[in-house]
């Protein structure tokens, strides 16, 4: 969810309220899941029940996420459109091609195959543009990336899984549009518009969506993993290296593909996160509903480390002052350079 402090305009009496819950809920994220993941592994009688609820939850956190947008997230696109663009294009290119690579690598078994490709087909993380900020990066750019993923994921979710795993398993592509057009960008459209026409309303509960979008997830982590409670004494180690390996390598490209086009340190930071942290609610969804509860382990794995790499790293970049911006050849400093990222003129 783009719990974003870049969404509140400096007059707003709910913004500082409203980061600080953001950031609070981001920090929390990953026990709420360790702890629904042990409770959905101790108890799976309890919430195995509950699968069919999990498209619901995700319709939940997908319409906090709309609730957080506003035009100008909107219009930060039209600003910078190459630099969102080479976001969007290295996540969609880079995630489905090292899930790939790492699915190869480790010679996994065909149903967590498809769960890892399916990981990195998915569109941005749901904590990235919060990460994004604490790690002083440029966080109306992430959350620019993050939209528009959003919005593509109808097309190139589905796309993508078929040409990646259709060699795994049956890969059901329209019922798979149709699903994440109702899961995913409708609940997005209707918080959009809600944000839009009530936005007082909006402001006053900005605080307290970051946690019930955390519970939404812990909530989708608890069933998924309970779905699967009978082989992740066989599997879990498997996934969990599968994932970090998958992560780790998506947040070094993201940084990396912003260096090679010598983009500031703030840009740079945000499209690491981008990059390396996914939907994985999303993918753990479509993994239950298309394919087998095995399938779906990789994301709920990923909801769990994602938020904690995220963090750790976030630290780190953090307690690191920028460098010297880079310049092109005529000897003046890039166009995402010479700006400073909305969420650094908020700190």
């Amino acid at each position: 969810m783009s719990h974003t402090p870049a969404h509140q305009t400096s007059g707003s009496t709910a913004a500082p309220a409203a980061d600080r819950s953001s950031i609070i809920a981001v920090t929390a994220l990953p026990v709420l899941v360790v702890i629904a993941g042990v409770l959905g592994f101790l108890l799976p009688d309890a919430f195995t029940p509950l699968a069919p609820s999990i498209t619901w939850a995700l319709g939940v956190v997908m319409f906090f996420m709309g609730l957080t947008l506003t035009l100008p997230d909107f219009a930060r696109i039209a600003k910078r459109p190459w630099i969102a663009v080479l976001g969007v294009v290295t996540q969609f290119v880079a995630m489905p091609l090292l899930g790939l690579l790492v699915v190869t690598v480790y010679s996994l078994p065909p149903e967590i195959a498809v769960g890892v490709i399916l990981v990195g087909c998915a569109p941005g993380g749901t904590a990235s543009n919060v990460v994004t900020y604490l790690a002083k990066g440029d966080t109306a750019l992430s959350v620019s990336i993050t939209t528009l993923s959003t919005l593509c994921a109808p097309v190139l979710t589905p796309l993508l899984t078929l040409w990646l795993a259709g060699s795994y398993m049956d890969v059901p592509f329209w019922s798979m549009f149709v699903s994440i057009c109702q899961t995913v960008l409708v609940p997005v459209i209707v918080g959009v518009l809600i944000r839009v026409f009530a936005s007082k309303l909006v402001d006053k509960i900005s605080p307290v969506l970051p946690w019930l979008a955390s519970i939404a997830i812990a909530y989708i982590v608890a069933i998924v993993v309970a779905g699967s409670a009978g082989s992740i004494a066989t599997a879990g180690v498997l996934v969990l290296l599968a994932v970090v390996t998958h992560n780790l390598l998506g947040l070094g490209v993201g940084y990396g593909v912003a260096a090679a086009c010598r983009l500031d340190t703030p840009t740079r930071r945000a499209l690491s996160f981008e990059v390396g942290l996914q939907n994985s609610g999303l993918a753990s969804t479509l993994a239950t509903t298309y394919f087998s509860p095995l399938a779906a382990l990789p994301g709920a794995v990923f909801s769990v480390w994602h938020n904690v790499s995220g963090a750790v790293l976030a630290s780190l970049f953090a307690r690191r002052p920028y460098g010297k911006p880079p310049v092109d050849a005529s000897g003046r400093e890039p166009e995402s350079a010479g700006a400073t990222s909305a969420g650094a003129s908020n700190r």
